[in-house]
């Protein structure tokens, strides 16, 4: 799939997608939804099957405007999407507790996105495979190359899922305390206390062969860096930007 060059463009409102509560939160641009989904590496898809909703936690991956995810073929939830059906994709981001002098208004500083399409059993072989060495090249651009092939038995026993997104919509919240007027005169302390995902130090496989080095392309995931950040410069990689 290309990547969609228009970062100007929005996706649709409509009933599906649009923000009804605390609305000016939202957006439809493909950037602020792009922005969530690419600081993420786990996601999680509802849908329904036989009329029992589920909500599955997994891996995605983006390129462009469509929506890449995978499971086990043995999976009889996945197999019912050989014909295709509705699905949301939601991504969310927990970046700070919000304090405040009421229990009310206490609140979360945090970023999500909640996309909606049709999801399919990605069934072309050759778009199949491109997908699998994505779901590594997305996070580690470049390193699907310097692997191992993958087996015919492997492809078998993975169920590779698409969705193009056809409605999406990003909510933000940035804004700290929150109080009322007439409580900022309560005896109580309040503020923000940040939340973030830290990368720890690299643990080499005590089996790496003798004169194997950590190759630079993972210099992104360094040791006390952010993880959504890490997760955006390596998108930004896949897609052939700086």
């Amino acid at each position: 799939m290309q990547a969609v060059n228009d970062v100007a463009a929005s996706f649709p409102t409509t009933s599906r997608n649009r923000v009804k509560r605390v609305h000016e939160r939202g957006s439809y641009d493909h950037a602020a939804v792009f922005a969530v989904l690419d600081a993420g590496m786990l996601c999680h898809v509802a849908y329904t099957f036989e009329g029992q909703p589920y909500c599955t936690p997994t891996i995605h991956w983006r390129e462009g405007d469509f929506l890449y995810w995978h499971g086990s073929s043995a999976s009889r939830m996945l197999r019912q999407l050989r014909g295709g059906t509705p699905a949301c994709l939601t991504v969310s981001h927990l970046d700070g507790l919000v304090l405040a002098r009421s229990g009310f208004n206490h609140s979360v500083d945090y970023r999500s996105a909640m996309c909606f399409g049709t999801a399919r059993i990605v069934e072309d072989p050759a778009e199949k495979l491109k997908a699998l060495a994505g779901i590594v090249d997305r996070f580690y651009p470049g390193r699907s190359e310097t692997l191992r092939p993958i087996s015919a038995q492997e492809a078998k026993a993975t169920t590779v899922i698409g969705m193009r997104i056809e409605e999406a919509s990003a909510k933000v919240r940035a804004k700290g305390v929150g109080d009322d007027e007439e409580d900022y005169t309560h005896p109580v302390w309040a503020g923000v206390i940040p939340v973030r995902m830290v990368i720890g130090a690299a643990e080499p496989c005590p089996r790496l062969m003798p004169g194997i080095e950590r190759p630079v392309n993972l210099d992104g995931y360094a040791e006390g860096e952010r993880l959504d950040r890490a997760l955006t410069r390596a998108q930004r990689v896949y897609e052939g930007g700086v």
